[in-house]
């Protein structure tokens, strides 16, 4: 690539300033989100494409892909990337890349106070004080992680390090994933339900993507049980969501705490009407310190690849270097 050459990229949507003022050093950027016709837009850009930068803002789909000849990478912001089609990607010589590790502590202190919150009410006490209702009696009673089983659905990077914070409750820590992961002292339980049945709180960490939808199943919440807790910071497919909201109402499961939904931002009414469900507008990796690194990791992995260098982070369906297209 010549020095003074530089790649046309698309940036799908609105991003931390660490991104948008640092492609702009190194790329020809089309910002889609100026676009007042999106169609329109991509048809007049897309033949000059070589790099996109995305959120999850915009589905990078295959119909998408094709009508970009030249695109080379795809850089997500996130350690999920269920919104790009990285195995048509990897098949036709296009590397994505994510953002892995930078967000882990974030995401399992998150973790754990959501966890806590839900257990102990924390949100509904504090409205109690500010009601004013301390005055005329306590909070009542609340329930504990005391006496409670942990299972982790997924046991990757985040899942270790959420299970690590968790060593220091001393509770009993297990994990359900499709193959036993290494170096991890926890007992292992290839089936789902059978894990929900033998634990009292449920934390979903694993991918978004057709291989995970609705894994939180009724079957599965129905093993959990009443005395169950179901906490997700996981993607909203991974929970099928009027499953959860009926046993939630029906007192299959005790309580939920969740930070993502099946159609965000659009949150089902039933769920805030409830009292036993704690709800964040998914903020599991929401700080300025994270977010940052997130963004200069996609940064980082655009200006290799635009250096000639390899990729930092590509994904598993899109090994570097990349098939011949």
């Amino acid at each position: 690539m010549a020095a003074t050459e530089r790649p046309d990229l698309l940036l799908t949507g609105k991003m931390v300033p660490v991104i948008e003022e640092s492609v702009d050093k190194l790329f020809t950027v089309h910002r889609l989100a100026n676009a007042k016709d999106r169609d329109a837009f991509l048809a007049e850009v897309s033949p000059r494409i070589r790099a996109i930068a995305t959120g999850g803002q915009f589905a990078v789909t295959a119909a998408t892909m094709e009508k970009m000849p030249k695109l080379e990478i795809v850089s997500n912001f996130g350690v999920g990337y269920d919104s790009v089609d990285a195995k048509w990607a990897g098949g036709h010589g296009i590397v994505v890349t994510n953002t892995p590790d930078v967000l882990n502590d974030e995401v399992a202190d998150t973790t754990v106070a959501l966890l806590l919150n839900t257990l102990r009410e924390l949100p509904e006490a504090e409205k109690y004080l500010r009601a004013g209702k301390w005055l005329e009696k306590p909070y009542p009673l609340t329930n504990t992680l005391r006496d409670r089983t942990i299972g982790i659905v997924g046991m990757g990077r985040i899942g270790k390090t959420i299970a690590k914070r968790l060593e220091g409750f001393d509770r009993p820590i297990v994990y359900h994933s499709r193959k036993p992961a290494a170096d991890v002292p926890y007992k292992h339980y290839p089936d789902l339900v059978t894990m929900a049945k033998d634990v009292d709180v449920l934390i979903a960490i694993v991918p978004g993507g057709p291989a995970t939808k609705n894994m939180i199943s009724a079957e599965v919440l129905k093993a959990l049980g009443p005395n169950g807790v179901l906490i997700n910071v996981a993607r909203g497919s991974v929970v099928d969501e009027p499953a959860l909201i009926e046993a939630l109402q029906n007192k299959t499961i005790l309580a939920a705490g969740l930070d993502v939904f099946a159609q965000e931002p659009k949150v089902p009414q039933a769920l805030i009407d409830m009292k036993n469900v704690v709800l964040l507008p998914h903020v599991a990796s929401a700080t300025d310190w994270t977010r940052n690194a997130m963004g200069q990791l996609v940064v980082d992995n655009l200006a290799a690849w635009a250096a000639g260098k390899d990729p930092i982070t590509p994904v598993v369906e899109t090994p570097w270097p990349p098939k011949k297209k």
